[in-house]
């Protein structure tokens, strides 16, 4: 097996990402425009996993608030002044290169939000996710109604989580 790695995300990577999200997430989708509004908003945070010069995997991640909820398939239109964590967006990885790639994205993104002083991750488990998240250290949080009405939109098993990385 090819070593895999994590190079920013380009334009020309979109319709491959799309791709991807199709097959990974077909009861989530998003516009590829919306994809592209994150990866021009925070080139940083969005990556490629690439193996045999090949897209083989995604994740988008930018700056946002706790508690708050991005909607799904839309918008951000800019990005919080007062941003307090890196919300990973969405880690996808095409089933035969599992085993470590997520593992590796969230590095890459623990290390990116320590050099911008942001202490702290948070996301939304999907499709039943929360164990896998649960291993890389985030943490579910209790949803008030607001945060559970935001949740709907991302199915049942939506869980919002939050990663305190001054605690690892």
């Amino acid at each position: 097996m090819s070593k895999l790695h994590w190079p920013p995300a380009r334009a020309s990577d979109l319709p491959a990402i799309s791709a991807i999200a199709a097959r990974i997430h077909p009861d989530l989708p998003e516009s590829p425009d919306v994809f592209a509004e994150k990866m021009r908003l925070y080139p940083e945070g969005c990556r490629v996993l690439v193996a045999d010069d090949r897209i083989v995997g995604y994740g988008l991640a930018h700056p946002w608030k706790q508690h708050r909820v991005p909607p799904l398939d839309g918008f951000l239109e800019r990005l919080p002044d007062d941003a307090d964590c890196l919300y990973v967006h969405d880690v996808a990885v095409l089933p035969d290169r599992r085993g470590g790639a997520a593992r590796a994205y969230v590095a890459t993104i623990e290390d990116l939000a320590r050099s911008t002083g942001i202490a702290t991750l948070a996301l939304v488990s999907v499709y039943a996710t929360r164990p896998l998240w649960e291993r890389f250290g985030f943490r579910p949080v209790t949803a008030d109604a607001e945060l559970r009405a935001k949740l709907a939109s991302y199915g049942e098993s939506a869980t919002y989580m939050l990663r305190d990385l001054a605690a690892t």
